[in-house]
């Protein structure tokens, strides 16, 4: 199988790409950054990897590449919860993912031999926030910026059905793995210093790296997954509880809160990733049969952290 992805370079998209070539599969690389592809994915231990210049949200040569490949993943998109919500940056953050699926679209529309499935990377922001409600795939969608940015993200990648692509919108949480989120989490803990964020009561929607990785490997290989699924494990948590179970399997205290205010001041409205969640169940992904390595919390921090 030859899959072309986009944000291949990324936290996710570089651990798909390995477990692709592991399995013998092609893959085609689009990237903003062709040296930095390049010393990831290196000739001699990639040998099967091409790497494409592209730049995602404009039309270009790159399209044509996808013609003969099997499969689409795009995983691209600017980081949410890294800079504060300037009005620059509200921007950035949905063009990335609106033009940038377009782009993608576009080309998989206009080639004589098309992918049979995309791939489409989404996010659980699609459903706005509440400490109270549960969210599953057939939950309406939020009102929030966020939920705005997924739904036109969304609607974007709908439009390769009209070239009779299968479609598969996989809804990601947050992801876990030595890297993202919990890398970030980590360095306090390691200095004594680690707590819940915020009140601890929201809601943390997440998923293994590995687990996220064998989802999109299943979405690329069952023709009967079509549509939105939730990329999160069955069991989400409170803040609080993933600051306790990282205390315990590190041996570390974890009483230690970081106060909202000090979020808010360095992020902004962008703070609302953290400070406010949503319990999100994958009710369609489980009816696929889809086997969870790690469904539960502390096997997933133990893993990683191991």
């Amino acid at each position: 199988m030859k899959v072309a992805i986009a944000g291949a370079t990324g936290f996710v998209g570089s651990r798909l790409v390995e477990r692709l070539h592991q399995d013998g599969n092609s893959v085609l690389v689009l990237t903003r950054n062709t040296a930095f592809a390049n010393k990831v994915f290196s000739s001699k231990t990639f040998p099967n990897v091409e790497i494409v210049a592209y730049e995602p949200t404009a039309s270009g040569s790159w399209q044509d590449t996808i013609t003969g490949c099997d499969a689409v993943v795009n995983l691209a998109g600017e980081p949410i919860a890294e800079e504060r919500w300037t009005s620059e940056h509200k921007q950035k953050i949905l063009n990335s993912r609106k033009l940038g699926t377009q782009k993608i679209v576009e080309a998989i529309l206009k080639t004589n031999l098309k992918p049979t499935v995309l791939v489409n990377a989404s996010a659980i922001g699609f459903y706005g926030t509440s400490e109270t409600a549960t969210f599953d795939e057939t939950s309406s969608s939020g009102n929030d910026f966020l939920a705005e940015v997924c739904q036109a993200w969304e609607a974007e990648a709908n439009k390769v059905k009209d070239a009779g692509v299968r479609l598969v919108i996989l809804r990601l949480g947050i992801v876990l793995g030595m890297g993202g989120a919990l890398g970030k989490m980590i360095t306090p803990f390691k200095l004594f210093a680690g707590g819940p964020i915020g009140s601890g009561r929201q809601w943390f929607s997440w998923i293994h790296i590995d687990d996220l990785v064998n989802l999109i490997l299943q979405a690329l290989t069952k023709p009967e997954m079509e549509g939105v699924f939730n990329a999160t494990a069955p069991n989400p948590v409170r803040m609080a509880d993933l600051s306790q179970t990282m205390g315990q399997v590190m041996n570390r205290p974890s009483w230690l809160p970081v106060p909202a205010f000090a979020l808010e001041a360095l992020l902004g409205d962008g703070a609302k990733v953290v400070l406010e969640g949503q319990q999100v169940l994958p009710k369609r992904t489980l009816e696929t049969d889809f086997r969870y390595q790690y469904p539960n919390l502390r096997s997933a921090i133990t893993e990683i952290l191991k």
